[in-house]
């Protein structure tokens, strides 16, 4: 026994001599959008706006994607290939939404899927909204620009999309329908003129 413990207490000194490895931790180069936004667009907004504090410049703070598909009361495996969709689109794990109450009129009872959402923040949330700016929102049919009414009174903004195939992740041919998304940017502004300026600052092509 006591040779075993001298053989520990060697092998412990000898351990303890050895530098111990440490992964090398690459790191990531920020978002287009977010480097933009911490470089360009808060002084833009301060030389408009004239905010005194750095805490009162607007940001964005999550984006929210939701397809609603009334088509899922009668057939719920329709939603399969929407989540497959969404995934694709956001990159992120997505959430199927449920019915909160019973409508007798469309058969709709309470606890039933009707649709599905993403959620997405910080990275994410700056990477797709260059997608969204750079690339799907261009590829839009007869595209004119986008309106300017959809803001909520709170500073939030949403974004009705007609065909999912904007979307340079989804493929025409793979797809069972044409079906359209909304898209909710959330924002800390506290009126909608101030939203509706950072937006605008970020490239979104409001219609004049």
């Amino acid at each position: 026994m006591a040779k075993q413990d001298t053989k520990k207490k060697a092998d412990a000194g000898k351990s303890k001599g050895k530098p111990k490895f440490q992964e090398r931790i690459v790191r990531k180069e920020p978002p287009r959008m977010q480097k933009m936004y911490n470089e360009t667009i808060t002084k833009k907004m301060i030389e408009e706006f004239q905010y005194k504090n750095i805490m009162e410049i607007p940001k964005i703070t999550k984006i929210v994607i939701n397809v609603g598909l009334g088509e899922a009361i009668a057939n719920p495996k329709l939603l399969d290939s929407v989540v497959d969709e969404l995934q694709l689109i956001s990159g992120r794990k997505v959430v199927v939404t449920k019915a909160k109450q019973s409508i007798a009129n469309y058969k709709l009872r309470a606890g039933m899927k009707i649709g599905a959402m993403v959620t997405l923040r910080r990275e994410q949330m700056y990477e797709f909204l260059d997608r969204l700016l750079t690339f799907a929102l261009p590829r839009t049919r007869d595209f004119k620009g986008v309106s300017s009414k959809g803001f909520d009174g709170r500073g939030n903004y949403s974004l009705g999309i007609r065909e999912q195939i904007i979307f340079p992740e989804i493929s025409y041919d793979k797809i069972e329908k044409i079906r359209g998304m909304n898209i909710t940017i959330v924002t800390t502004a506290k009126s909608d003129d101030h939203a509706r300026a950072l937006l605008r600052h970020f490239g979104m092509p409001f219609r004049k």
